[in-house]
Order: structure tokens, then sequence, then C-alpha cells
């Protein structure tokens, strides 16, 4: 049953409910504002606007300005040939400009624009020979003047909806409005000299100046730190509740961890014994552990895992790791075998391929806690896995696995530590909006021994030389990785364009070759990865489906046709596939020229840098923080109105805000408190809603 507040029900109704959205239009209009309601569509801001209030005579006209005049209209034009413009002649006292119609109607335009009559025309003046001219210029009746003479904002739109559509729309949704309690501080709403929520999203709507369209600017301001507030007040709410479920404490007795230290051929990088300590730090708390384990790619997350997971066992529960595919499940069970035997720690892995008996056995050692580690995909995590007592849980390339999955399992046991690992990554803003109910651990060494990887760029008229360079470095038994381009929105043509370039180099490099794409069976997948993990391939053509954190020492060369169409981190990702050995590492980035602005900048980023946190802060700038983490399919917010690339100071006291609130009223019981439940009805947080809801 919703307890949402009856003032905000307005804004809830559907957009067909307003004048000229029919079912058509509100479909379309649907996805453009992406959602159904009215809210949504006041939360779809104008990106620029027409200024109309400008006038001027004929003969003082500015080319390329947006003018309103009264002017009589003089003679018609017809045009001979179809393809040629209509044009009307029209005059004031200081000269005359022609009216310029394309594809008109000439019964239209004459009953329009009939000789001798006065009209008031608005539109943007065009010098054309010397002469005056408006095309399709906006008419009415001189006493009808107001009704041009306005500043006409101006918004995103997609095939069939038009501008005037939305405006008209948008102009009911105002009238939806409602006056709501204030949830900010006074203090901070003065100080910032911000206005009340509904006179700022009217505000919105009505730009009168270019100030007006900048995220800088106090209307946006207010409304973009209202959405961050309901983000990281959620957040807040989410953590608080989680750490009174009862940790316990799992004082680390290194006992285990000596052990495993002692067959760990590398020393412990200063990144790794920081991260390691926090962790044991939060582990050592009755308090439960929510933490997130931020490394670039080779950063070596994986060991740090382990160590962590070693202090759970020597206090007698079990701990398990979660991997985001079958390949990686196996691949984390090969490397903490050695660790593990060595300490004498009995483990299972369990995925999607375990089935019938062997399964059933797995489950019986899970339950019993024979099975003191457990690795496996999320199937370690369905209903029927039951633990004899879950101490940590590891959960390996989180971006997939949004608050509410972390909730879902941390309900596995109560008072499990959860530590979250992840290869991307992440700017400082990111990181709180998405992983704000969490502390944050980095590790920003790579291990001593790695050597940088060679990035170059070349043309695709140069793509001969590279294929002359591969050929040269398969004898002396290099491994190619080769990703063909990224087509937006498109399996079909991903996997045509990689079958092609199979095509090409098999003739060139003959069998031994393999294809690897999301159409593929995860069985499938899996032989083509082993064959070129044990040296029975030379080259790898994918599309972008190469696993984050497959290890194969060997691949030393990463291809990427079409570099220009991927972003930023996903150049990374793919890169650090590479560089996991002894060997001198190359990553060659094939680009399509000419080249935009940004894809140039992107290029020269990967060419000049692999420190991940600077390419994630740059990406961040470059694209917004919609794509960074591929939001549409994370599970992570996609904000409407705060841009984190702009907004990132808000972010931060909006975080600050929100811990400050948790602290002096958890259940939210004041007066602020109440308006604060209102805001988060407003914003959908639907996580913090069903904690009051529950009680």
């Amino acid at each position: 049953m919703s307890q949402r507040p009856f003032d905000l029900d307005p804004l809830f109704l559907s957009i067909s409910t307003l004048p000229g959205v029919g079912s058509r239009i509100s479909k379309l209009m649907e996805k453009l504002i992406e959602g159904p309601k009215i809210l949504d569509l006041l939360f779809h801001a104008p990106v620029d606007f027409i200024d109309r209030r400008f006038s001027c005579p004929i003969s003082d006209c500015p080319n390329g300005k947006v003018v309103t005049m009264e002017v009589r209209i003089e003679k018609h034009f017809p045009s001979a040939r179809k393809s040629l413009p209509y044009r009307v002649k029209a005059t004031d006292d200081s000269g005359a400009i022609s009216l310029v119609f394309f594809h008109a109607n000439k019964g239209w335009i004459e009953k329009l624009l009939p000789i001798g009559k006065a009209v008031v025309i608005s539109g943007k003046i065009e010098h054309f020979q010397g002469q005056p001219q408006m095309m399709h210029p906006d008419i009415a009746a001189p006493d009808e003047r107001e009704t041009l003479e306005t500043v006409e904002a101006i918004y995103p739109l997609t095939q069939g909806v038009t501008n005037k559509v939305t405006r008209k729309a948008v102009t009911a949704a105002l009238t939806h409005i409602p006056v709501l309690p204030e949830w900010l501080n006074d203090a901070h709403k003065k100080r910032e000299k911000w206005g009340d929520w509904h006179t700022c999203l009217q505000a919105l709507h009505t730009p009168m100046s270019d100030d007006a369209l900048d995220p800088m600017h106090d209307t946006r301001m207010r409304l973009a730190y209202d959405e961050l507030l309901a983000n990281q007040l959620t957040l807040a709410l989410v953590r608080d509740r989680q750490r009174k479920i009862n940790g316990r404490a799992f004082p680390a007795t290194m006992t285990l961890r000596d052990k495993v230290m002692a067959v760990i051929p590398f020393e412990l990088t200063g990144a790794q014994k920081r991260s390691l300590a926090e962790i044991d730090s939060d582990m050592a708390e009755p308090a439960r552990m929510l933490r997130l384990l931020q490394g670039d790619v080779g950063s070596g997350k994986t060991v740090v895992a382990c160590l962590a997971m070693l202090s759970a066992i020597e206090n007698n529960t079990q701990a398990a790791i979660m991997a985001p595919t079958e390949i990686l499940a196996r691949q984390h069970a090969e490397t903490f075998k050695d660790w593990l035997d060595t300490a004498g720690i009995r483990f299972v892995t369990l995925t999607g391929r375990d089935k019938g008996k062997s399964r059933d056995l797995i489950l019986k050692q899970i339950k019993d806690g024979t099975a003191q580690v457990i690795i496996g995909t999320h199937a370690i995590f369905q209903k029927d896995v039951e633990y004899k007592d879950l101490g940590l849980a590891v959960i390996d390339e989180q971006h997939k696995f949004g608050v509410h999955q972390r909730l879902e399992l941390s309900n596995k046991n109560k008072g499990t530590d959860i530590l979250v690992m992840t290869a991307t990554p992440i700017p400082r803003t990111l990181a709180l909006t998405a992983y704000g109910d969490m502390e944050v651990s980095k590790l920003d060494e790579k291990p001593p021994g790695r050597k940088p990887i060679d990035t170059m760029l070349f043309s695709n008229d140069k793509l001969d030389q590279v294929v002359a360079g591969i050929k040269r470095k398969i004898v002396e038994g290099v491994r190619v990785y080769w990703v063909c381009p990224l087509v937006e929105e498109s399996e079909t043509l991903d996997l045509a364009a990689a079958e092609e370039r199979y095509d090409i180099l098999k003739a060139t490099f003959g069998e031994r070759i393999g294809l690897i794409h999301g159409r593929l069976k995860p069985a499938e997948k899996d032989a083509v990865m082993e064959k070129f993990a044990n040296g029975a391939l030379d080259i790898l053509i994918a599309t972008t489906v190469i696993e984050v954190g497959v290890n194969i020492p060997e691949a030393t060369i990463m291809v990427i046709e079409h570099a220009e169409r991927f972003g930023l981190s996903q150049l990374h990702q793919l890169r650090g596939r590479v560089g996991r050995g002894a060997e001198k590492s190359y990553c060659f980035l094939i680009y399509s020229a000419p080249l935009g602005e940004t894809a140039k900048e992107r290029l020269n980023i990967m060419r000049d840098t692999e420190d991940g946190f600077i390419i994630a802060e740059k990406d961040l700038e470059l694209r917004g923080s919609g794509n960074i983490l591929g939001t549409k399919q994370s599970g992570m917010t996609e904000f409407r109105l705060a841009n984190l690339a702009a907004h990132g100071d808000l972010l931060a006291a909006a975080r600050d805000d929100a811990k400050l609130i948790i602290a002096k009223d958890p259940k939210l019981e004041t007066e602020r408190g109440k308006a604060l439940k209102t805001l988060l009805y407003l914003f959908e947080c639907d996580q913090a809603i069903q904690y009051f809801r529950g009680g």
C-alpha cells in the first residue's frame, strides 16, 4: 500500500492526460523523457531557448538575429518549379523583406498572407544577396503580437515529437506543480541564495538568458542538489540500516595469513598493505563491514581478497567469492588453489555448470561447513544455497551488482561482512553515488615488475603494416587479442564485423585463429578462451565480450579496431587484458579518419597515460556520468537534473548533509524529516521508502 503524500499525486499522473499528448505522441514522448509521468516531463530540462522579444525596423535587421516585427504584405511570387521556394514580399516604413516558404501550398499562403494585410512575423533574419529574408516565419495578427513576443524554451527531441508539442505539454505540466514543504536546511538555502523547489522547477522551463542554461545557475544548482540529496539520503539510510544488523568481530590472528604469505612469490605493494589494514580494522569491529576495494587492472585485488577471507576462516566462519562469469570464477579457483592448499583450507567451486549429484554434494558441503571457502558465480547466492555460517562475502566486478543485490546478499546470513571489488576505476563523484553506502579502499599502485604497455595509434589505411608486424611477433610465440568495432546498439552488426575480420585474418594466418562473441553459449565461449589460453590459438578475435580479469600472460598484443567508437574506460579495460606477464606488451588503436575533437582527445589520453583513475576522471568530463559504468545495465543511478561532471561539489555537500540528518533524525520524524520523506518519494527512492514501510 503506497504512502506517497497526496500533494505529489498530480506529478505522478500520466503525460497522456496533458493537452496535445495522444496515445501516439505519449509513446514517443515516454521514450524521450524516460518515463510515463508528468514528473518525468518536468525533469526534462531545456537545452536552449529562442528569444523573440527583440524588435526593429526592416532596414536595421541584424543578420542571424531572431526578430519580431509588424509588416504589410505587398506581393506574392509563387515558384514555377516545386524545388524552388515560394516568396512573399513584405514591407514596413523603412524597407522590404522577403518571406520564404519551401514546399508550401499556394492556396494556404494566399489565405494566410493576403496582399495589403498587416501581420506580425517572427523568425531568424538571413541576408541573401544584400536583402533581408526570413524563412518559414511564425505569423500572428497585430492584436495577438504578445503570443509571438516570448522566450521559447528548446528541448531535446526525438523523431515524431516537435518542440511545439513538447512546449505545449510542459506549459500544461507546470500547472501541476504543488507547493511542497521545504526539505533543505534554512541556513544552507540562504547561503546559496536558492529559491523554493516549485519556483526553481518553473524557472527551469522558462530560461530568460544564456546563464539560465548553465549547470552552475542557481536554479539548476538547487534542483541538482535536491536530486543528489535524495540519492545520498537513500544510501545513508541503507548504510545505517545495514550497520545496525549486528555484525561480528573477526580479529585477524595472522596464523593462516603467514602460511599463505610464505608461498606468495612477491612482496605486497604499499597500497595492498594499506587496503588490507583498512579491511582488518573493519572486520575486527562488531559492526558489519561494507567496503569497496577499487583497483586498476592488474593492481592485485585478488590476493588482498584472499588474505581478508582468511580472517573469517580463522574465526570459524565461511568465506565466499562471487565472480561475474564462469570463466572468471574458475580462474579465481585456480589462483586460490595453491594458497588455500598451503593453509590446509577446503574450498568448493559452484557455477551454473554444476548440475545433479555433483551440485547436491557441493550444496551439502556448504551447508555442513566442510567447504570453508566457496568460489563461484551468482549461483553461490541462489535461494537453495544454505551456508553453515557465512562470515565474509567478496563480490568481484561489482558494477553489475547494485545496492539492491548487496542487500539481498547480506540477508543470506545476518552480520555477513561484505567486500566488493571493482577493476573499473571510478571517479570520486561516481563512487559516492554508486557506492555511497560503502567505505572505499584504493589500490593505486602497480605490482613491481609490471612493464608499461606501449600504446600506438594507427589510421585505418595503415592496417597492413599492423598485420605485417603481428605476423613477425607470432613467429616469436606471442598471442594477440583483436577487438572488432563496436556498432552502436547492434549485436548483429558487431557480429558481422567480427566475422568479416575473422575471414580476412584467416587468409593471412591460417587456422590458429578463434572468434568469440555475445551470441555464443557460455560453454562455447569458455572452449574458445581455453584454446587461446593454452596456446592452441595465436589470435583471438572478439567483440567486446573479452571478460574483465581474464589472465593470459602470453597475450602481449591488443588490437582495437575503430577505437574512436569506444569510451575511454572501455578502451582502458580492454588494454588491461595485456601486460600481465614479464614480456613487453603493446596496444594498437586503429581509428578511422577524420577524427572529431572528442575522439582525438580520448585516443591521445590513452596514448599518454595508463593510470585508470586519471582516465576515469577524463571519461566523466568527456562523456558525462551516464555511460561510464554502462549505467543502463548496471542498476546504477542515472541523474536527470544533476550533472556529475559539473556538480561534484554539490554531491560532497549532499553526502555530508545526509550523514548529519541520519545522525540527528534516523527515522525522519522531525518536521524537516517529514519533508525529506516527501523528497524521497518525489525521486522514487524505493530502497529508502521500503524501510519506512517496514518500520
